[in-house]
């Protein structure tokens, strides 16, 4: 058998969305199991469509989640150019073949006027589509319409019987009624090929041998499968994704979370939970595990594993992977990727110290944007107390004296020596000889350092801060406590 080659063809719009991307993981997926050929092609001939560094942020959202391409319009490859735009030559000759092996003909009919006749076919109940009354001019009618510059398009002869089989490679087969699908057009009359038509002869020129896409593109094969036909070119094999749908079962959409690759990353989320996620998207693993490798998916990825059901999005499923891979991180990497997060917060830790910082939170956070918050307090002395942990704390009479006898127990503790292991023998000596509880301590030795009732450990927290930072934050505390009346 010839190479696999597969090739992921989006318009350049903007930002990659989740259905894009999954889509391009698939290809990339199947073409890696396949030791074959992964082509990226840029659908760009609909200038309405195309939008500004869109074909750019495809490219870094594909480069992102590591999806490496072998051919495409900023490597090149031997079946280029790869931006339709700029094979639009190629597009004309074949449209000429058609013409000339009377596959297709011009039609004159003005586009309002097709518009007026679609309208009316549905207010009539009927099926809305061309009429074909371009279909049967004669040759020298043609000819004069041509000469007097009248603009034409170019449509195919679809057959008017029998049907079409699509032989899907997730759905299996797939009929459509000839009928059903009308001359359509080609080449319209500014010279501008179909979507159908460039993709048609581009899959053939680049050799393609699988066409995986989403379940949208199904009603596009037939038609495709027509001009394959009519150019006399054998098709490839066709494969239509499931759609995904948000938890309601509704259309995915920005109001079901994060919806392009860009919005990812900036919730913090890494590419290889985002990879881990999409491919269990309608493909599920043999041995039933939900977290694996992309070196693990290409080694059991197959068409007939791939679902035709839709796929359900799943938020709290993709930050629960996006955690995992968080943990996993060595903690090196955990810091470098969580520092343009802290940046962005207006915090700037030194590089010595952001490792061990990261460190306190690493189990605590599911995404790399919570990590601003999770540590602001190791930037920021000027917080407020959780109020309901205050409100706890101010019903203990007494606490402001605990706290300072706090402070008595650290401060004669050289500051090198302040280390987790140091304050919490100080403060197990003290609950000792008070006896009472550590947490008795504890607890609000937490709410003065951090303004908070939960976190990482407390005897961490506190050698991180330093000797001076923690005895500073006990004493305000207690200043606070003595200023709304306990003592």
């Amino acid at each position: 058998m010839d190479q696999v080659r597969v090739r992921f063809a989006p318009s350049p719009t903007g930002e990659l969305h989740i259905g894009n991307a999954r889509t391009a993981l698939f290809c990339w997926l199947f073409a890696r199991s396949r030791q074959g050929c992964f082509i990226l092609r840029i659908e760009d001939t609909d200038p309405d469509r195309t939008g500004k560094g869109g074909e750019s942020a495809i490219l870094e959202g594909l480069a992102w989640l590591g999806l490496e391409w072998d051919e495409g319009p900023d490597r090149g490859g031997p079946f280029g150019p790869y931006r339709q735009s700029e094979r639009t030559a190629l597009y004309h000759q074949y449209g000429r073949q058609i013409l000339h092996s009377d596959r297709g003909y011009p039609c004159f009919c003005d586009p309002e006027a097709l518009a007026g006749r679609r309208a009316e076919a549905h207010e009539e109940g009927r099926t809305p589509g061309y009429d074909r009354r371009c279909r049967d001019r004669s040759e020298e009618e043609r000819r004069r319409l041509k000469a007097s510059g009248e603009p034409h398009a170019l449509r195919l002869k679809t057959p008017t019987e029998g049907e079409i089989v699509v032989e899907d490679g997730i759905r299996g087969t797939v009929r459509f009624r000839h009928d059903e699908l009308d001359d359509f057009v080609l080449v319209r009359s500014d010279g501008r090929p179909t979507y159908n038509f460039a993709c048609a002869v581009d899959d053939h020129l680049m050799r393609i041998t699988h066409v995986i896409r989403g379940e949208e593109h199904l009603s596009n094969t037939p038609r495709q499968l027509l001009i394959y036909e009519a150019l006399g070119f054998p098709p490839p094999l066709f494969a239509h994704l499931p759609m995904i749908l948000a938890p309601d079962r509704s259309k995915l959409s920005k109001r079901h979370g994060a919806t392009s690759l860009q919005e990812y990353r900036e919730q913090g989320y890494v590419p290889e939970a985002l990879v881990n996620y999409l491919t269990l998207l309608g493909w599920s693993h043999p041995q039933g595990v939900d977290m694996f490798s992309p070196a693990e998916a290409i080694a059991h990825f197959s068409l007939d594993r791939v679902s035709a059901s839709s796929a359900v999005y799943d938020d709290r499923k993709i930050a629960w992977l996006n955690g995992h891979y968080l943990r996993a991180l060595p903690l090196e990497e955990l810091a470098r990727r969580a520092h343009p997060f802290l940046l962005a917060a207006g915090y700037e830790p030194d590089e010595g110290r952001l490792r061990d910082l990261v460190a306190t939170v690493r189990d605590r956070i599911l995404r790399l944007s919570e990590a601003p918050d999770a540590l602001a307090y190791f930037f920021d002395s000027d917080f407020p107390y959780d109020e309901e942990g205050l409100a706890r704390q101010l019903g203990r009479d007494g606490l402001p004296d605990l706290l300072d006898a706090c402070r008595a127990v650290l401060d004669p503790i050289p500051r090198a020596d302040f280390d987790g292991a140091t304050v919490e023998a100080a403060y197990r000596g003290l609950a000792a000889e008070r006896q009472i509880r550590a947490a008795d301590i504890i607890h609000p030795t937490r709410l003065a350092i951090s303004g908070r009732t939960a976190g990482p450990g407390l005897f961490d927290i506190m050698a991180l801060l330093g000797k001076e930072e923690t005895l500073t934050r006990l004493d305000r505390f207690a200043r606070y406590l003595r200023s709304v009346g306990r003592s």
